[in-house]
C-alpha cells in the first residue's frame, strides 16, 4: 500500500534547502502566505508543494553547533521526551494525553492500572520506523524558530502545513485549536522503580526517567503530539527545532524547557498507527546520537540521514517464536559492534568541524598529552618533568582534602590497609624467626606512608607490604641461614645498593621500561604469587597438623599451657589443635570470601552491603578470635608481637642496624655482591610500583593533576633502602589497596548508568592512614590474641581472589570446557580455539618453570627469570601468533570499575598480585 503523503517514495533526492521562519515574515492567517507564495515562485518552485528558502550558512544559530563542542559527547544538555496523544473524555472533549516519557529508557503509563511500568528499552515496529522516515522526507521542517509561546509555535506550524498543501485552508482554525487542546498528566503514586534511598537506583541497577530528569542539571524536552484527527484529509507532520529552548506552561509535567517538538495529526488509516509512530519519533530524539544530529541538522536531508543511520544500526528479529530468552544474547555483542561503527563517524564529523573554529584547540590524542613516561634525553628529565607536573597543585591537595567523602576513604582505607599490614606480619615473623615482624612492619608501613603521602607525585597509591616482597624475605633468610651471614645486616648492604641503583634507573629515566611489561608477563607472575599463597598455607596447616596429630591418648597438658602463645610449648602435642585450626582458617577464608561475594549481591541496600562487604576482613578476623578466645580448653599458637614501641628480638637487635655486623663481622665480599639481590628486590618494586602506577591513573579515571613515575620510583625505592639501616621492611605499592583507595575517592554522576566525575586527588587521606596504621602498634594486647590460623585464613583468602581478573586462569580452566560452552569474549571467538590453547600452555610452562626454580637453592634469582619473559613474549611470540591473536590474548582490556556489579569488583581489574 503506498504511502498517504506522496506516489513519490524516494528518500534519496537532493534538499540544500531549508524552511528558516522569520518572525516578520508570517502571521496566523495574515499576508505572510502572500510573502512565503512571492518567495515561493522567485525561487522556482512549480509544484507548490513545499516553500524553501536557500540556506543562508552565516545566521545559523551558532548555539547549535556549541552543543557538539562543549562536550564532545554529543551534547551537555540531558535529553527528556514526553510523547501525549489526542484523547476525548467521556464528554466528547478532546485533550493531549501523557502517556509515555522517555530518559533513554522508555516510561509508559498503564492505563489499565493508572500507574507508570517500569523503563524499558524501547523496541519499535520497523514499518513504524519506515513510515517515520517517509513522514519526515514529506512533512514540515521548521529549524530555528524563534518563537517564545506554544501559540506562536502552534501558529507556525498551521502556517506550514497549510502552505505546504498538507492541511486546507478550510482546517487551518480547527488544526490550530487542536494544537493549543490542554494537556493532562498522569498523576505520579510511589512506584516499585523508583528508590526509596538517594542513589539506591544506582545500586540496585534500577531506573527512575523522573530521577534521573530531575537529578540533571542541563536538561531539554521535546515535545511529541500525535493522535487521530478526523477533520484532517490526510496526515500533516512538523519537525520544530526552536532557536532557544522555551518553558512551555502547562505543556509538560516540569518546568523544563523545550527545544524540538514534533506534530503528527492525521485521520484513521489503515497503515498509520499514530502511536507507534510516536513513540518511534520519541525513541529517536531520546537517542543520543540522533539527538545530536538533530541539533547539527541544517536541512531536512540531515534529519532523513539520522534516521537512515538508526535504522543502520537497528535489529530486525524475525516474526518467529522464541521458546528461550537464553537465544537473544548474542544480539548484545552483535548490538555493540553496530554501536561503535555508529559513534565513530560523528565523532569525526564534531573534530573536523571543531578543527575549523579559531580559537578552539581539539582535546589531545593520546600521544600528544604530556606523557610521564616520554623520555627527554637529559639526565634526571623525567623526575624534573614529575616535579613541574605535579608540584603546582600542592595546595589543592590539601584543600581537596576538606570533603565528608575523604574521611569516610580515611576509615575504610586504615582497614583495608591494616589487615594485610598485620598478616603479612605476622608470616614475615615466622619466616624469618621475628628479626622482621608485627612492629617493624606496622612502624615502616606509617613512616613510609607518610612521608609518600607528603611527597609523592601520586598520593592515591597506598604503600605496604605484598606477597612478591615477603616470598623474597624467605628465600634471602633462607640463603643468609645457609651462608652463615647474618640476615638482617645483608639487608643494609642491600639497601644501600637499592638506592645507588633507583639513583641511576632515575637519571636515565628507566621508568618508561614498564612499557614492555605486557599482560603475559603480568599474569604469571600474579598466577604464581597466587599459588603461593595458596601453598603456603596449606604447608603451614600441614605443619601443624605434623606438630599436634589426632591421636587416641594424649599427655596431660599444663594447666597454663591453653590458649596461649607458642613460646613455652612448641614441643608439646595438645588434643584438638589441628583441628581447631583448620576450622579457624577455614571459617577465616569462606567468611571473607563471602562477604565480598555479599557486597555484589541483591540483598539488603546497597549501603550496608558495601559497609559489610569492604570490612569484610576485618569482620572475618574479629568473629574468628572470638570463637578461639571463648574455647579456652583448646591450645592455638597466636600472633608472636612485642609490648609497645620495640622490635621482635629485643635481646638480638635494636632499632639501627650496624653495615659492619651486629655480633661478628660481615664479609666484604659479600658487601659487594648484595647487588645481585638488590636488582632482585629491586625489580620486584619497579614491577608493582609501576604497573599499580598505570592502573591507577587510569585515562577512564579522569584524574587531572596527574602523576609522576620517576619520582615516586626513586621515593619507594629510596625510602626502602634507608629502612633497611633501621632493620624495617621495604614496602611498594600494594596494587589492590591502591585501586581501592581511589575509588573509594571517586565521585561519580547520578543515573542508571554512573559517570565519573572527578577524583578527589589530595595527599591527607594516605597521610592519615599510615598514621592510624603505625598508631596501632599500641594494640598489642589485642593483636596478641590473634590465632596464626586466622591470618593463614586470610593469606588463602588473597590468594584465591588475586586468580580474579586473570585471563591465563580463565583460558586454563577452557582446557577442560568444551568449545560450544565457551564465553562470548574476543580472545575465544576471534582466535582458533587450539591456537587460544597453544597460547596458554606456553604460559603455564613459564609457570611451572619459575616455581621448580623458587624450589630449589636458586629461588633468589626468580624476579630475574621472571624479566626473561618479556623478550619472549616480544620476540618469539610474535612469530607464533599473528598480530590479531597478540591483540586479543595479550591485551590490556582490563576495565576500569567504578562501580561494582553483580558478581565483579576491583579484583577482576587487576593483574597484579595482592
Amino acid at each position: 500500500m503506498a504511502s498517504p503523503w506522496s506516489q513519490d517514495d524516494s528518500f534519496e533526492e537532493e534538499d540544500s534547502h531549508i524552511t528558516r521562519m522569520d518572525p516578520k515574515e508570517v502571521q496566523p492567517g495574515g499576508s505572510g502566505a502572500y510573502d512565503l507564495e512571492k518567495s515561493r515562485q522567485m525561487e522556482g518552485d512549480p509544484e507548490g508543494h513545499f516553500h524553501k528558502i536557500q540556506l543562508d550558512t552565516e545566521s545559523l544559530n551558532p548555539g547549535v553547533n556549541r552543543k557538539l563542542f562543549t562536550n564532545p559527547g554529543r551534547g551537555s544538555h540531558q535529553s527528556y521526551v514526553e510523547l501525549n496523544e489526542l484523547k476525548m473524555d467521556t464528554t466528547k472533549e478532546q485533550f493531549w494525553q501523557e502517556t509515555a516519557r522517555w530518559v533513554r529508557f522508555e516510561e509508559d503509563f498503564n492505563e489499565d492500572v493508572e500507574h507508570w511500568d517500569k523503563p524499558h528499552v524501547s523496541y519499535l515496529t520497523f514499518s513504524s520506523l519506515l513510515e517515520l522516515r517517509r513522514t519526515m522526507d514529506k512533512g514540515a521542517v521548521l529549524l530555528d524558530l524563534q518563537e517564545q509561546s506554544l501559540v506562536g509555535i502552534a501558529s507556525k506550524v498551521v502556517d506550514s502545513m497549510v502552505k505546504d498543501g498538507q492541511v486546507s485552508e478550510q482546517d487551518r482554525a480547527q488544526l490550530l485549536q487542536a494544537l493549543l487542546l490542554k494537556h493532562s498528566h498522569p498523576k505520579q503514586p510511589a512506584s516499585p522503580s523508583d528508590p526509596l534511598l538517594e542513589g539506591e537506583h544506582i545500586e540496585m541497577e534500577t531506573f527512575s526517567v523522573t530521577q534521573e530528569r530531575d537529578s540533571a542539571e542541563n536538561a531539554e524536552a521535546t515535545v511529541v503530539l500525535v493522535g487521530e484527527a478526523q477533520f484532517l484529509e490526510k496526515p500533516a507532520m512538523a519537525f520544530v527545532r526552536l532557536k532557544d529552548p522555551v518553558v512551555l506552561e502547562s505543556v509538560l509535567e516540569v518546568e523544563l524547557p523545550v527545544r524540538f517538538l514534533f506534530v503528527l495529526l492525521g485521520p484513521s488509516l489503515h497503515r498509520m498507527d499514530y502511536h507507534e509512530m510516536g513513540r518511534a519519533i520519541s525513541t529517536l530524539m531520546a537517542d543520543r546520537e540522533f539527538n545530536a544530529a538533530a541539533y547539527l541538522a541544517e536541512s531536512r536531508r540531515a534529519l532523513v540521514t539520522g534516521i537512515k543511520e538508526f535504522l543502520d544500526c537497528s535489529i530486525v528479529i524475525p516474526p518467529c517464536e522464541i521458546q528461550n530468552e537464553g537465544r537473544l544474547r548474542s544480539i548484545v555483542q552483535f548490538q555493540k559492534q553496530l554501536l561503535k561503527s555508529r559513534s565513530r563517524p560523528l565523532e569525526s564529523q564534531g573534530e573536523k568541524q571543531l578543527s575549523k573554529r579559531p580559537g578552539k584547540v581539539l582535546p589531545s590524542k593520546a600521544g600528544d598529552v604530556d606523557d610521564p613516561l616520554r623520555r627527554t634525553g637529559r639526565p634526571f628529565g623525567g623526575l624534573v618533568k614529575d616535579i613541574k607536573r605535579r608540584y603546582p597543585h600542592y595546595i589543592s591537595d590539601i584543600t581537596d582534602a576538606l570533603n565528608p567523602q575523604v574521611l569516610a576513604a580515611v576509615i575504610f582505607i586504615y582497614f583495608a590497609a591494616l589487615s594485610p599490614a598485620v598478616t603479612f606480619g605476622g608470616l614475615l615473623g615466622e619466616k624469618t624467626k621475628n628479626w622482621m615482624g608485627v612492629s617493624e612492619l606496622l612502624v615502616s608501613t606509617a613512616v613510609q606512608g607518610v612521608l609518600f603521602s607528603l611527597v609523592g607525585a601520586q598520593p592515591l597509591l597506598v604503600i605496604g607490604f605484598s606477597g612478591p616482597l615477603l616470598v623474597f624475605e624467605e628465600a634471602f633468610f633462607g640463603f643468609c641461614e645457609s651462608q652463615g651471614f647474618e640476615y638482617i645486616v645483608g639487608r643494609v648492604w642491600i639497601g644501600f645498593w637499592l638506592i645507588l641503583i633507583v639513583v641511576v634507573i632515575v637519571a636515565f629515566e628507566g621508568s618508561f621500561l614498564v612499557r614492555f611489561i605486557s599482560r603475559f608477563t603480568q599474569e604469571i607472575f600474579s598466577f604464581l604469587i597466587s599459588l603461593i599463597f595458596i601453598y603456603e598455607t596449606f604447608f603451614k596447616l600441614f605443619k601443624i597438623f605434623a606438630q599436634h596429630p589426632l591421636l587416641k591418648n594424649y599427655d596431660p597438658p599444663n594447666s597454663t599451657a591453653a590458649n596461649s602463645t607458642a613460646s613455652s610449648t612448641s614441643n608439646v602435642s595438645y588434643p584438638n589443635t589441628a583441628l581447631l585450626s583448620l576450622v579457624l582458617m577455614i571459617g577465616t577464608f569462606f567468611i571473607a570470601f563471602f562477604l565480598r561475594k555479599f557486597k555484589n549481591s541483591m540483598f539488603l541496600p546497597g549501603t550496608i552491603r558495601r559497609i559489610i562487604g569492604d570490612f569484610g576482613v576485618p569482620i572475618s578476623i574479629l568473629i574468628m578470635v572470638l570463637i578461639d578466645f571463648f574455647i579456652t580448653d583448646t591450645y592455638t599458637q597466636k600472633l608472636s608481637v612485642p609490648s609497645g614501641l620495640s622490635v621482635s628480638l629485643e635481646d638480638q637487635r635494636g632499632w639501627f642496624i650496624s653495615p659492619m655486623g651486629l655480633e661478628k663481622d660481615f664479609p666484604i665480599w659479600m658487601m659487594f655482591a648484595s647487588v645481585v639481590p638488590a636488582m632482585l628486590v629491586f625489580i620486584l618494586i619497579f614491577l608493582e610500583s609501576q604497573i599499580t602506577t598505570l592502573i591507577v591513573s587510569k585515562p577512564e579515571r579522569k584524574m587531572v593533576k596527574g602523576s609522576g613515575f620517576h619520582l615516586d620510583l626513586l621515593l619507594v625505592v629510596g625510602m626502602g633502602g634507608v629502612a633497611a639501616l633501621f632493620g624495617l621492611p621495604w614496602l611498594s605499592a600494594a596494587t589492590v589497596r591502591s585501586v581501592t583507595h581511589a575509588n573509594a575517592l571517586t565521585v561519580m554522576s547520578k543515573g542508571a548508568k554512573p559517570e565519573i566525575e572527578k577524583v578527589l586527588e589530595q595527599r591527607i587521606s594516605g597521610m592519615l592512614v599510615a598514621i592510624l596504621v603505625g598508631l596501632s602498634i599500641l594494640m598489642e594486647p589485642i593483636l596478641k590474641l590473634i590465632p596464626l590460623a586466622v591470618l593463614f585464613g586470610i593469606f588463602l583468602y588473597m590468594g584465591v581472589t588475586s586468580l580474579n581478573g586473570i585471563q591465563l586462569f580463565d583460558r586454563m580452566l577452557l582446557l577442560l570446557v568444551p568449545p560450544k560452552y565457551h564465553p562470548d569474549e574476543a580472545y575465544i571467538h576471534r582466535v582458533k580455539t587450539w591456537r587460544m590453547h597453544m597460547f596458554t600452555l606456553i604460559q603455564i610452562v613459564c609457570l611451572v618453570l619459575l616455581w621448580v626454580i623458587k624450589s630449589t637453592p636458586a629461588s633468589l634469582a626468580l624476579p630475574f627469570i621472571l624479566i626473561l619473559t618479556i623478550p619472549l613474549r616480544r620476540f618469539l611470540l610474535t612469530r607464533l601468533f599473528t598480530e590479531l591473536e597478540i591483540k586479543c590474548l595479550d591485551a590490556d582490556d582490563a576495565k576500569v570499575q567504578f562501580e561494582e556489579k553483580l558478581g565483579e569488583d576491583v579484583y577482576d581489574e587487576i593483574q597484579m598480585p595482592v
